[in-house]
């Protein structure tokens, strides 16, 4: 018998007899439909992945410093593989746009900065992550039960494999590394073939990352963020909050925020961030869609990330840079 977590289900390491298991057999079976000789299959060959338990429970790493951070996504590989993505998927990519309003520099930074555009996804069996998290991970069990309801509703509906389809060890999928509850709410059949896939299709990848963030708000033609000028006290402001904007421009002035291009609106509302940079602190203002990229990531840095991403892509596929 392997040695794993304390309260884990060690002996077998599959989930058929699992009391947690067995109960919500029974209350999906009655409250959806399924055949609960198919969820009892299934869950026979659900296995137990300690390395998924390990991972969560890993202390999590020094925050890093928004300089040190850039580097890990602004690179001249990812940049090219995003070029080329781009170029593959050209006429996808501006029908997104098109539908959505969301730019394609955009779509193909989350792609990028999420898996690579489709080439790093995880290895994880779905149903194996999301049953060790949901039945032996207690302290976010409620969370993963819930998406491993949504797992089983959203293969039902798509007529998908649960037991081939993998992604990270936390259950997020595909291209867009959409958790199952974010499948169902988001994900597009873009191809119009009668299945929703963000595992393989990345037409409809592409669909779902910009309908994502058509529906959380984006603003079509809006600004994202704008570099700023800082006169006043750090501890003024609340810098690098991850609420949607409620300062004015006027306020943020008030205080010693200035944005350094002139004609913003005074009335316009901005998150204040401050960054850690090569040459020191650097001042920004997150607009409206700002905050919408922390919807797909509730991290300043990550939506900073995809930012400069995005404006480094457009840059080269528009021949502006090299």
């Amino acid at each position: 018998m392997s040695v794993i977590a304390p309260g884990a289900w060690a002996s077998p390491a599959t989930y058929a007899d699992h009391p947690q298991a067995r109960a919500f057999v029974d209350r999906v079976s009655a409250e959806h439909g399924i055949e609960s000789a198919f969820l009892e299959k299934l869950f026979e060959q659900a296995r137990y992945q300690q390395s998924i338990v390990d991972a969560m429970n890993r202390p999590a790493e020094r925050v890093k410093e928004w300089k040190d951070y850039r580097k890990i996504f602004l690179t001249s590989k990812r940049l090219r593989q995003g070029v080329k993505f781009w170029q593959d998927h050209r006429a996808t990519l501006e029908k997104a746009q098109s539908e959505y309003g969301v730019p394609v520099e955009i779509i193909v930074a989350i792609l990028g900065v999420e898996t690579y555009y489709g080439r790093v996804t995880g290895g994880y069996r779905v149903i194996d992550a999301l049953s060790t998290l949901a039945f032996d991970y207690p302290k976010r069990s409620a969370f993963f039960t819930r998406e491993l309801e949504h797992f089983l509703l959203l293969t039902r509906e798509q007529n998908l494999d649960p037991l081939t389809l993998t992604g990270s060890y936390a259950g997020a999928m595909g291209f867009g590394q959409f958790m199952p509850s974010s499948y169902r709410s988001y994900a597009v059949d873009f191809t119009g073939d009668g299945v929703a896939d963000i595992w393989r299709d990345a037409s409809d990848a592409i669909g779902s990352v910009a309908n994502y963030f058509a529906r959380h708000g984006w603003q079509s033609g809006g600004d994202i963020v704008a570099p700023a000028q800082w006169q006043g006290a750090v501890d003024d402001l609340p810098f690098n909050q991850l609420a949607k904007p409620d300062l004015t421009l006027a306020q943020l002035a008030e205080a010693g925020l200035h944005p350094v291009a002139e004609g913003f609106p005074k009335e316009r509302k901005a998150i204040p961030l401050r960054l850690v940079g090569d040459g020191g602190d650097e001042f920004w203002l997150g607009f409206d869609n700002f905050y919408v990229v922390t919807r797909y990531n509730h991290s300043f840095r990550y939506a900073m990330a995809v930012v400069q991403l995005s404006e480094q892509l457009a840059a080269r596929v528009n021949g502006i840079a090299p």
